[in-house]
């Protein structure tokens, strides 16, 4: 195990961030305007005048040290190894994560069919608005494929570019999953400036929590909604986990949000994550733990108001 001497430790944190980034990750700097950077892997981390911040986070610091261990999480002998170049004779660390990085995934997106009729005589059978659901196919977000017909939700990165797409069968059987090579970063969303950023696990929930809105306020994008692609259980049977990777993203594209409303389903899966997130983020965000009242999710609950409604207009 290597020893740094106070005098290293010094020399170590007298590199500031930049200037390590430019040496030793240029492919990770963003330029934003003037003498402002940010990194690509996160948007509101913002770097000028010798310092960084971490706007989502609420934390910042001074040296490239402090981004390793704090930001990438790396431990601090690794890290001053990194700034010091003392394991770049031993490249097994530094070109593994060199190289992850430069081998992105490759989204296989399913061919689209001439038609979208069939997905959205589903997603309306399930009781999303009609409205909702062809914004989202004009807009790109949404399209039916070939062969199978089935439901095909994109996300994209900060170019438009396509990089995650999960996939719903119209069919009885209940198939779904995620495309070859999707990255979950960039779930499905719809994008819009908010305080409050409203957090699902799929996207049918979110577009029935959107088709509510739209029924209450006339208004269904007035704030920011991503979807998790799913949630995990610790199978140690522990309330922690990661934060969930299309969250943080989001967090870094809206510095705005000050709130997060966690709508994950009311199972055992999604309490446990939403206490989780809760339990990590409240230091930093005024969190709305907002499970469907009624129904395992947002689309039973969506489609218990449809019922509802039904049953009331047969009694008139």
């Amino acid at each position: 195990m290597p020893y740094y001497t106070e005098e290293q430790i010094a020399k170590a944190r007298e590199m500031d961030l930049l200037t390590y980034l430019r040496l030793h990750d240029p492919g990770e700097l963003v330029h934003v305007s003037g003498n402002e950077y940010c990194t690509r892997e996160h948007d509101s981390l913002k770097i000028s005048n010798g310092k960084w911040n971490w706007w989502s986070r609420g934390f910042g610091g001074a040296s490239a040290l402090d981004y390793l261990v704090k930001v990438k999480e790396i431990p601090f002998l690794q890290a001053m190894g990194m700034i010091l170049d003392t394991e770049g004779k031993s490249p097994s660390f530094f070109d593994a994560q060199r190289q992850e990085k430069r081998v992105e995934k490759r989204l296989l997106l399913p061919e689209k069919s001439r038609s979208n009729d069939q997905i959205i005589r589903y997603l309306t059978g399930r009781g999303i608005d009609r409205e909702v659901v062809e914004s989202c196919i004009r807009e790109g977000l949404l399209y039916e494929s070939l062969p199978y017909h089935n439901c095909i939700f994109v996300g994209y990165d900060h170019d438009q570019v396509p990089r995650y797409a999960s996939f719903r069968a119209t069919r009885p059987e209940k198939i779904m999953g995620e495309a070859a090579g999707s990255d979950k970063k960039y779930a499905f969303r719809i994008d819009r400036a908010g305080s409050t950023i409203h957090v699902f696990e799929s996207a049918i929930d979110l577009l029935s929590f959107a088709t509510i809105m739209k029924q209450r306020t006339g208004e269904w994008r007035a704030e920011p909604m991503v979807s998790l692609g799913g949630v995990y259980v610790s199978r140690r049977g522990t309330q922690l986990m990661k934060l969930p990777a299309a969250l943080t993203k989001a967090l870094d594209r809206h510095e705005e949000v000050s709130a997060i409303a966690l709508h994950l389903d009311a199972d055992f899966a999604g309490r446990n994550a939403a206490v989780s997130i809760a339990d990590q983020l409240k230091p930093y965000y005024k969190i709305r733990n907002e499970p469907p009242p009624i129904g395992k999710d947002c689309n039973d609950y969506l489609q218990h108001l449809r019922q509802r409604e039904a049953n009331t207009a047969s009694l008139k």
